[in-house]
């Protein structure tokens, strides 16, 4: 059987660091064999994180945000997903406010607060959560473990891909930027480093579907 799986950017620039290692663990996953389906959510109408309406705590709508607007199809599809991509730019150390909007969403309506079932998700998924950064590597990785705990526990067994001091634009020199980090440094990375992260990329997104 076919596997699908939902593949979302929760970052603004198409053909950049975020959505191009999302492309690329989409490449990976077809190549499996899977069929992806992919949202961008700065090109969706009109959304909102969680409003705290409590309707998805209620018997009828357990496990279901009822709130309907531009997330409610990346929801949906996300439900009758087996593997979920998603990745992120890092803004002032977290993750976008699209990102959160999906996220509160997404993991709201699976909490039950109920001590011995905390979560009614009973279709658990692989997940893959990216994160690109102008910062190194390894300066949110307590952020991200974070949110591979609860993506862990609420949607399926995370695994965390980050690529630090990223390309932010092509062309430096028309910037005053460079008094804060070394725009060389950054050309060569991404002609050096940045391949292999969409190598590794390809290759999380494979593995995504043989799990």
């Amino acid at each position: 059987m076919t596997k699908k799986i939902v593949a979302v950017n929760a970052g603004p620039r198409i053909g950049w660091n975020t959505d191009t290692l999302i492309n690329e663990a989409i490449k990976g996953a077809e190549s499996e064999g899977a069929e992806v389906m992919k949202f961008n959510l700065f090109r969706l109408e009109k959304y909102t994180g969680c409003v705290s309406c409590f309707a998805c705590k209620k018997e009828k709508h357990k496990g279901h945000c009822i709130r309907r607007d531009g997330l409610t199809e990346v929801l949906d599809a996300i439900r009758e997903a087996d593997g979920l991509i998603i990745g992120s730019p890092n803004y002032l150390g977290d993750l976008t406010s699209s990102f959160r909007s999906l996220y509160e969403r997404l993991i709201f309506q699976n909490l039950t607060y109920n001590a011995e079932v905390p979560c009614c998700n009973e279709h658990l998924i692989p997940v893959l959560l990216i994160m690109t950064s102008n910062a190194p590597d390894d300066m949110y990785l307590q952020l991200l473990e974070n949110y591979k705990g609860v993506f862990t526990n609420f949607v399926g067994p995370t695994e965390v891909f980050v690529s630090g001091e990223t390309l932010q634009i092509k062309d430096y020199s028309k910037t005053d930027w460079p008094w804060f980090f070394n725009p060389e440094e950054r050309y060569e990375r991404h002609e050096k480093v940045f391949p292999k992260e969409k190598q590794e990329a390809f290759k999380k997104g494979q593995k995504l579907v043989k799990d």
